[in-house]
């Protein structure tokens, strides 16, 4: 049974501040609290900034119909819930959705349910506008997948790539791909010995493929990386053994240096925590996996976030407990050799159990999510953290034609002169303050987008790659 299957709110009241500052470096704050009405619990839910500047992510409770929410917070930290699930009948639009949303090419955003849709039972793919219209693109009926616990990615060819926990050919889950008009193909169904509970999202590396992980099974039990093609063909990359992690819970990211990054929830060489307090690994496109770190619970202790890797670098990440205020969990740094510097530890007062990863918005801040604790309730916050990192801009999809039109999203867009990609210059139009759509150029080569505004001039975090 995986985590997503055995997990539970843990109700906690305790007294404190909402806002602490970690050190002269970094500050930490709570920016929202949720309060079963405007949503309950954020489990999976990587925060994704829209092309208004704003933030958006899912709740898996709450709303009007307790059955989960999909909101916005603004860089002021104002709330709106923008739907709340089951409010059709049978719960036909879903219901309880643990993964966050990810932004389409068309400024929608897309996301899953794990239950609710035509079948009732095992939920649904859908398209959300920022101003709260929701479209169910697919219900899975069990045969196609059920139970999709994570957050989807944007691939390179347009189209949504996602896991589901269940259904498929022996019910151990599916990998799928949907086209944003709603076709569903499954890639792969999960059999005997490939391991099971795929809770993590995909990441698309540079030799196109994508890779997962599943939280047990593989050769020895404890979870393995797969890799498949965007045709389907499936490989088991590693299994763990639990000296080298037990559990990985929320899939990789490939880094500036082309290898490719997570965390397992349990396992490592501390047993300080039942089963293992935890590790970070990499891992690289041959299959060697190296052990970057152990948690020993004064640094935090099981990791259920995957980590995002920032423009100064470093890795971040959170952890479900450990860390020195009551063992409520920790958001952390870690350097490519291993470093780990612990930026926070919730003390419940202001949060506690983080489960999502945090991101970095365009701002140069992180931001994430805590399932749990604050003085008011316990039905979870949203944080902020400025580490004095500085802005950049991103980019919508991360590869495309000449002539194709990409949007950037970003901040201070108002009198832009300038976009070009790896050097050569594009046409380009500010839609806004904080969007902007470029035309990828003739001539241009992979490299990073420079976007020249008023306030100075703003670099991609990843690069642009030309498609032939």
């Amino acid at each position: 049974m995986s985590f997503h299957s055995r997990w539970k709110t843990v109700l906690v009241v305790l007294l404190g501040a909402a806002a602490t500052v970690a050190s002269p470096a970094q500050t930490f704050k709570t920016l929202v609290v949720f309060d079963g009405a405007n949503g309950a619990t954020p489990v999976d839910t990587p925060l994704a900034q829209g092309r208004d500047g704003d933030l958006y992510g899912t709740t898996l409770g709450g709303g009007a119909n307790g059955s989960g929410t999909v909101f916005k917070i603004t860089p002021r930290a104002t709330l709106t819930t923008l739907y709340s699930f089951c409010s059709q009948t049978n719960c036909a639009d879903g219901s309880l959705p643990y993964g966050g949303l990810v932004l389409g090419k068309d400024g929608n955003f897309y996301g899953t349910t794990s239950q609710g849709g035509a079948s009732g039972i095992s939920g649904t793919v859908f398209k959300i506008t920022p101003s709260g219209t929701l479209t169910t693109l697919h219900s899975f009926d069990g045969t196609d997948g059920a139970f999709a616990g994570a957050p989807m990615i944007l691939a390179t060819d347009g189209n949504f790539y996602g896991i589901t926990e269940n259904g498929g050919a022996i019910n151990a889950g599916t990998v799928f791909k949907i086209t944003p008009t709603g076709a569903l193909t499954t890639l792969h169904s999960f059999i005997s010995g490939e391991g099971s509970d795929a809770t993590g999202p995909l990441v698309q590396a540079s030799d196109g493929s994508f890779y997962g992980t599943t939280e047990s099974g593989g050769a020895n039990g404890y979870g393995t990386i797969f890799k498949i093609t965007p045709g389907g063909t499936f490989t088991t990359f590693h299994s763990f053994n639990s000296t080298d992690g037990s559990a990985p819970a929320c899939g990789l990211v490939q880094a500036s240096d082309g290898n490719l990054y997570g965390t397992t929830y349990e396992g490592g060489s501390n047993n300080s925590c039942p089963n293992g307090c935890g590790t970070v690994f990499k891992i690289n496109l041959d299959g060697a996996l190296t052990t970057l770190h152990n948690f020993d619970s004064t640094d935090g202790a099981n990791p259920i976030a995957g980590l995002i890797q920032a423009t100064d670098g470093n890795f971040y990440g959170t952890t479900y407990g450990g860390g020195t205020d009551g063992g409520w969990g920790t958001v952390f740094e870690i350097a490519a050799d291993g470093t780990v510097t612990t930026l926070h530890s919730f003390e419940g007062s202001d949060g506690a159990q983080p489960y999502a990863p945090v991101t970095q918005a365009t701002s140069g801040n992180l931001y994430g999510t805590s399932t749990n604790g604050t003085v008011t309730g316990v039905d979870g916050t949203a944080f902020g953290i400025s580490t004095g990192i500085g802005p950049f801009v991103a980019l919508v999809s991360t590869a495309g034609r000449v002539g194709q039109i990409v949007g950037i999203l970003g901040q201070g867009f108002e009198g832009t002169s300038s976009v070009s990609f790896a050097g050569t210059s594009a046409a380009f139009t500010a839609k806004s303050e904080t969007f902007i759509m470029a035309t990828v150029p003739a001539g241009a080569t992979n490299g990073t987008v420079t976007v020249i505004t008023p306030s100075g001039t703003l670099e991609s975090n990843v690069s642009f790659r030309i498609d032939p």
